[in-house]
């Protein structure tokens, strides 16, 4: 690796570096550049939202075709980047593409390509599932088959590059590539989970798998010089977190085996809390939810929740689902991450659609105030008060927080109406004011908040 960043330090040596000029035209709310948003937890500081929605729905602002993917757009200042791929057929190629658009219009502003060889294990579409990460100047993707790329914002133009799989080895996953990277100061946090090397020929017995140290790798965000890496976990689908617990800045990485804790800054490892179901295919994908010094971890495939205390270098067990009924544990997250309001967590509970209910669990005690079928999965979005839901069918909700009982206020069929088909999977976007849904093949930008 070292002379692979060598070059990488030579190319970014007479890169200049400048804030790229501001293309919107809607100064109230602010930016999305981020997976989950600017507080990473799907809480928007927006306000002024329509309420109720007129029968017909929001007011479409523009839509577009993608390629394949589940990625969520990520939008800074006036642009927006969209990850998806498709199939060259004159080239012959699968090629992964992230594009650049105004934010307002949906007009292209540049592409940037590169060839993909990915195929999933279980059928699903070869997309990225990674949103893209905006940074200032720079913009990074981390593809569905490793691939990790910086960008200029400006032009699209390469900084630096590192093939995950190839330098650190990584044995692709269940379902590819979907950890999203992170920003923390001047470094690039990347869940990135690499085997030792011949680990290749485990390809079939996942539960063989060991790490090598690369867990996290931490990275320059300008060089792509590695500064550090650690952990012997695997990789999972979850994003990592960085927070501050008790005054001190801290990582949180639900791992495929369960709850790295580490410093960001240094890359000490804190503490290994284990949580995952006892069955090879199961998976963590919801991002920890971080209450004061409180941590909730969910997935859908075993154990179920557990809510921890983080002290200096431990996670003590507050409660947990673990020796609960399935029906009796108190969140079955997915991919969704649940939002915390006053108390009490909000998010789909379920694996599967048919089994899917979205749910109210008191957060000290992981009591269920109530659960709510028939809503296919789904994943929100907090602003104004009020939840913004988008169910992978198509269903979008807005709903009232309430642990006494689930309140709707308004609903519009983007299925029904021909914006957008199954699968939803892509958690929803909101940017000054305009809201942006992902579905199969497509992507469509509503107003929420009216332009002032």
């Amino acid at each position: 690796m070292r002379t692979f960043l060598a070059t990488c330090l030579l190319f970014t040596a007479n890169v200049t570096f400048a804030e790229p000029p501001d293309l919107g035209t809607r100064h109230a709310g602010s930016d999305w550049s981020r997976f989950l948003g600017p507080t990473a937890d799907s809480v928007s500081t927006e306000t002024g939202i329509i309420k109720p929605w007129p029968k017909q729905g929001l007011k479409l602002v523009w839509q577009t075709k993608l390629g394949l993917g589940y990625a969520p757009p990520a939008i800074s200042r006036g642009r927006i980047f969209v990850f998806d791929s498709y199939i060259d057929s004159d080239k012959k190629l699968n090629l992964a593409r992230l594009t650049c658009r105004n934010a307002e219009t949906g007009n292209e502003i540049w592409k940037f390509e590169y060839p993909t060889d990915y195929e999933d294990f279980f059928g699903y579409d070869n997309g990225p599932r990674c949103s893209p990460l905006v940074d200032g100047d720079s913009v990074y993707i981390l593809g569905v088959e490793g691939m990790l790329h910086c960008l200029k914002v400006e032009d699209g133009k390469e900084v630096w590059k590192l093939d995950t799989r190839k330098e650190c080895n990584v044995v692709q996953n269940f379902f590819g590539v979907a950890s999203c990277p992170v920003i923390e100061g001047d470094s690039l946090i990347v869940a990135v989970g690499g085997s030792p090397k011949n680990s290749d020929a485990n390809i079939n017995n996942f539960m063989d798998l060991k790490g090598n140290g690369t867990a996290i790798v931490v990275f320059d965000k300008r060089t792509g010089q590695v500064r550090y890496r650690i952990g012997d976990e695997l990789s999972s689908y979850s994003t990592p977190v960085v927070t501050t617990i008790n005054g001190q800045r801290l990582g949180l990485y639900f791992a495929r085996g369960g709850l790295l804790g580490f410093d960001p800054k240094t890359g000490a490892e804190k503490f290994h809390y284990p949580w995952r179901a006892r069955v090879l295919e199961s998976v963590n994908a919801s991002d920890p939810v971080v209450v004061g010094d409180k941590v909730l971890l969910t997935e859908c495939y075993g154990p179920g929740s557990v809510c921890l205390k983080i002290k200096p270098n431990a996670a003590e067990m507050i409660w947990s689902d673990e020796n609960k009924d399935r029906r009796e544990k108190s969140l079955q997250g997915h991919w969704n991450t649940p939002i915390h309001v006053n108390g009490f967590v909000y998010g789909c509970s379920g694996r599967h659609t048919a089994q899917a209910e979205l749910r109210c669990i008191e957060f000290e005690t992981g009591k269920i105030k109530w659960r709510r079928p028939g809503l296919t999965r789904s994943s929100l979005l907090l602003v104004d008060g009020h939840f913004v839901c988008m169910c992978e069918d198509g269903l979008l909700l807005l709903l009232k927080p309430n642990p006494e009982k689930y309140e709707e206020v308004s609903r519009v069929d983007l299925n029904e109406s021909g914006l957008l088909d199954y699968p939803c999977w892509a958690a929803p976007v909101l940017s000054h004011g305009l809201l942006y849904l992902r579905g199969k093949e497509r992507l469509v930008c509503l107003e929420l908040i009216p332009k002032k």
